[in-house]
Order: C-alpha cells, then sequence, then structure tokens
C-alpha cells in the first residue's frame, strides 16, 4: 500500500514517473483530481459523521492491482469510488512483483487437490483463467499501454529429482481443467529434467497497467488519492485516513495484509520476501515465463525492451540476517547460466502465504456485512488479485459469484490450515521472546559502523540504530507498534522488518508495509548522538 522501498527500486517503479493523484483533502465533496466533479453517494448524511466526510459508494484502501482492478470495474458500473494509497499507486507489491499473468502457479494444483479436492482446484483454475483474460480485456478496452505481450508459461524441474512434483502438478492441472502440456523443450539456456506449459498467458509492465486502471477510473468518475494513509475503519461505513474520512456503503481493505487485527488475517498469513534482478545479456532471450520447481526457486522471463528478469531466494520477512546475499547469490546464478552484460536493476518484494495457499477474499469477518479484504495471494498476485476485484465485485453488488465460497475470507479450514498455522504462532513465540533474550546485553550504539544497522544499548536501553554512511545516526524504538515483536535490520533494503507478521518500517520509522500502522518512535538518544 504505499512507496515500499526506494534504496532498490524495481524497474517497473523506475521507469515510470510517480503520477499525479493528490492527496485527500479532508474536505466533503473534493475528489481531489483535477476534471472530477463532486463525489455523493447514497449515505445516509446523519450526525453519526461529519459534513467534512468524502462521501462515495466503495471506498478503496490500496491503490495495487487490487485496489484499482476493484476501482475500475465498479466504476463502469456506476459505483462512486475512492481509493487511497499510502504512498505513490503501484509503487507497493505490485510494483515490486515479476509481473507474470497466468493461471500456472508453479506447484498448487495438486495441493489444492489433496486440500480441498477436485472442485476447489477446478474453481482455482477457472477463476485464474478468467482473471487472465479479464487483464487482457481491460488492457484492451481501456486503451492501456503496458508493454503487454502473450507468452507460455513454465513450470520446470533442474533436477530428476523435482519431476515427481512436476507429474503430479500436470496430473491435477488437467484435471482442474487447464489445458497443460509436458515438454523436455525449453527456450532456456540450460538443460531441464522436464517442464510443463501453459499457453495462452502474459506478462507486462504491471505499474503502467495498474496507472491505466487508474485513468479509466478517473475518467469513470472515480477518485483516487495518493500519499494518504488508511488507518481504521469505523462503524463498518467510514474508513479513516490520516487526511480525513471517507464514508462509504462498502469499504474494502486491498492493503496487501488487512491493518485491522479483528479478522484475524497477520496470524492465518506468512509474510515472505523474495528478490530480483533485471540484467542485460548477450545472446537469445527466452521468450517463455518460467518457475523452477526445484529449491531454491529460480524465476524467469524477459521483457520487449531487452531485461532478463531473473528472481527467487524467497524467504520469511526478517528471518535472514543478510539479505545483500539474496541478490549475490541471484546474480551468481545468472552469471552462470546466461552471458550477462549487466546488472541494471534489483529489488524485492513481499507477499503473504495463506496457512491453506487460497486466497483469503470477501467479508472482513463473519458479523461484517460493509468491510471487505483481500490478501493472501502466495506471490501470485497477478490474476489473483484480479480475482479477488471480479469476487469483490460482485458482492458488493449483491450478486452471486462462482468462485466466491472457495476464496471465502471468513472460511474456517481447520484440516487444511492447522499445522502451518501452529507452526507459525510457535515461530512467533519464538521471537517475541528468544529475540529480546539474544539481545539483553546487546552491543553499544558507539560500536555502531557507518552503513550498518543493529538493535544496539543506548543509556540502557535497546534501540534500533542505524548509522548513515557519513555518521549519522538514526535511533528508533526496536519495537513493532503492531503487535509488540521486535524488529531486525534488513542490509539489503535498510529498513527494519518485524518477523513476526511482516511489518515494515523505514529509518526514520516510517511504515512501509502493514499491518502495523503506526510508526517507530524515535528514540532520545538519536538526538544525543547527532
Amino acid at each position: 500500500m504505499g512507496s515500499v522501498q526506494e534504496r532498490n527500486r524495481s524497474l517497473w517503479v523506475a521507469t515510470t514517473d510517480r503520477g499525479e493523484y493528490p492527496p485527500l483533502d479532508g474536505r466533503a465533496g473534493v475528489a481531489g483530481v483535477a476534471g472530477v466533479a463532486q463525489v455523493t453517494s447514497d449515505v445516509d448524511r446523519s450526525d453519526s459523521h461529519s459534513d467534512r466526510d468524502l462521501c462515495v459508494d466503495v471506498a478503496i484502501a490500496g491503490a495495487g492491482i487490487a485496489g484499482l482492478t476493484l476501482a475500475r470495474l465498479l466504476s463502469a458500473e456506476g459505483l462512486k469510488v475512492a481509493v487511497v494509497d499510502r504512498g505513490d499507486i503501484c509503487a507497493g507489491a505490485t510494483g515490486y512483483t515479476t509481473a507474470k499473468v497466468t493461471a500456472l502457479h508453479r506447484l498448487i494444483y495438486a495441493d489444492i487437490e489433496e486440500s480441498f479436492g477436485l472442485a476447489a482446484a477446478r474453481t482455482y483454475a477457472q477463476a485464474n483463467q478468467a482473471a487472465v483474460a479479464k487483464v487482457a480485456e481491460l488492457v484492451a478496452t481501456d486503451g492501456i499501454d503496458c508493454d503487454i505481450q502473450s507468452a507460455d508459461a513454465y513450470t520446470y524441474a533442474a533436477q530428476d529429482e523435482a519431476m515427481a512434483s512436476i507429474q503430479a502438478e500436470a496430473q491435477s492441472a488437467q484435471r482442474a481443467g487447464l489445458n497443460i502440456t509436458t515438454t523436455q523443450q525449453t527456450d532456456l539456456p540450460y538443460p531441464v529434467a522436464g517442464a510443463i506449459s501453459l499457453s495462452g498467458q502474459y506478462q507486462f509492465h504491471p505499474r503502467k497497467y495498474c496507472m491505466g486502471l487508474a485513468g479509466a477510473t478517473i475518467q469513470l468518475g472515480g477518485s483516487v488519492f495518493s500519499h494518504t494513509t488508511a488507518v481504521g475503519v469505523q462503524d463498518e461505513h467510514t474508513l479513516v485516513t490520516d487526511r480525513g474520512t471517507i464514508r462509504a456503503d462498502a469499504v474494502v481493505l486491498a492493503t496487501h495484509l488487512p491493518f485491522l487485527d479483528r479478522g484475524g488475517y497477520f496470524a492465518r498469513c506468512e509474510p515472505k520476501r523474495s528478490y530480483a534482478t533485471a540484467l542485460r545479456i548477450h545472446g537469445d532471450m527466452p521468450r517463455g515465463m518460467y518457475i523452477s520447481a526445484d529449491e531454491p526457486i529460480r524465476s524467469v522471463r524477459s521483457t520487449g525492451d531487452g531485461y532478463l528478469i531473473v528472481g527467487g531466494e524467497g524467504h520469511k520477512v526478517a528471518h535472514d540476517t543478510d539479505t545483500e546475499r539474496r541478490y549475490r547469490a541471484l546474480e551468481n546464478w545468472a552469471r552462470a547460466n546466461f552471458d550477462v552484460a549487466s546488472v541494471e536493476y534489483r529489488w524485492s518484494a513481499q507477499d503473504y502465504v495463506t496457512a491453506d495457499r487460497l486466497p483469503y477474499i470477501g467479508r472482513n469477518t463473519h458479523g461484517s456485512e460493509h468491510v471487505f479484504v483481500a490478501t493472501g495471494f502466495g506471490k501470485w498476485g497477478m490474476s489473483n488479485a484480479t480475482v479477488a476485484a471480479m469476487i469483490l465485485s460482485d458482492i458488493i453488488q449483491g450478486r452471486a459469484n462462482p468462485w466466491a465460497e472457495t476464496f471465502d475470507s471468513t472460511r474456517v479450514a481447520v484440516k487444511q490450515s492447522a499445522k502451518r498455522v501452529a507452526v507459525a504462532s510457535v515461530d512467533v513465540a519464538k521471537r517475541f521472546i528468544g529475540d529480546r533474550i539474544s539481545s539483553i546485553h546487546p552491543p553499544s550504539i558507539d560500536a555502531l559502523a557507518p552503513g550498518c544497522g543493529a538493535i544496539v544499548g543506548s543509556d540502557g536501553d535497546k534501540v534500533a540504530a542505524f548509522r548513515d554512511d557519513d555518521g549519522t545516526l538514526h535511533a528508533l524504538s526496536a519495537i513493532c507498534t503492531h503487535l509488540g515483536c521486535q524488529v531486525n535490520f534488513n542490509t539489503a533494503e535498510r529498513t527494519w522488518d518485524c518477523p513476526c507478521h511482516g511489518s515494515r518500517f523505514d529509518l526514520e520509522g516510517d511504515v512501509l508495509e502493514g499491518p502495523a500502522v503506526k510508526p517507530l518512535a524515535v528514540k532520545p538518544s538519536a538526538e544525543k548522538d547527532l
């Protein structure tokens, strides 16, 4: 939901401008976007809300692909929509993806079929194939220039040991209705033991696509506000931001992970980080979209303007003390398999994997009738976020949706998720207690070298401290403002990341990723050392 990082900007963010989307100005009826008339709705103006509220039919927090696709779909049906985002639009998770638009999601159909049955696997396949088609439809309808290209998607086994997984996935995906083919022939420059492929898929520039969606939404009468942080929801009809409130018939939290704790999604989703590089190479580019079944995962695709994107190296957020090594591993692998001329961009992304591997899409809780969520896309957000937008568009307008039950955000899948939830809960407990014990006697803040960050001691207190290359010190509270876990330093991005639920903060303490909504407190020791 915002500009995730500036240190390592993605190819997509670096090659687009910031976009002219002003913040919400807190005045009722002002859309904040040039050329957009007064926004009104059927929401009752009673004494329960201020005359300064902006009133719309649907308020959406999060201007990534999920929020903007939903805004575009609802606006086309005549609903008044307002979208807010903490930073620049599509500069969060969507702006840091590898941008494959496909229903072939590495190894998932065999898992879904085993856990939920063939009907659920078929629903997942149908929904994601429909999402792939919807992306192509919106590109054509709205005339979005986003470098979209048709491409075959592949899941491949680099070694024989991964072939059993490939074969199981092929069989389940075919039973689910996907036109899967098996092959040993790819356009990769190295041999593979085998692969499955799905044709008729797409790759594109995700930020150009989302900015196109935003433009279409505005043309249809909607509003898009950047640099406006959603911090709460009141009475199920009021989205509260740091720049004013928005009154709506429905509120949608498309903020990657919902910031409202009452849905418990922070405990049912595991935060994962992964890494990518954009390279220039000598020789032919692979034109397929590839991901390995083997570990460590390697993702490969090219762009129409001559970049090779290599991704992988996933791990749970804040569970690696040296994230710089992840970039080194990708670059070394790329140089071993391609004739690399230069490394042009590198970036990392964060996504959430649900306990049962199906995204959560629908009402925030069982008792909630007007607050909706979309989260847990499992690193396949280009299609799953579009699925979410299509489902929520129907639910909000009172229509039946054939996929809604399978993706229901309030489902209780004890059998399918109990083990993963238990493991995650134990890990959180270890982090909550263990990180404190391990840093009972932290190093002195005076020992912190330039360019380094760590949990250090200062005047008998523990602080999250970073010293700039020029020696300037930034010292913050070491305790995450979400549920009190101790943050860890991310060496590659120079951020403070929470190992429990994935909240992230910049060097000034400001929130980069939720579920936290409050910044880390600045510690007085920083001022003393300055």
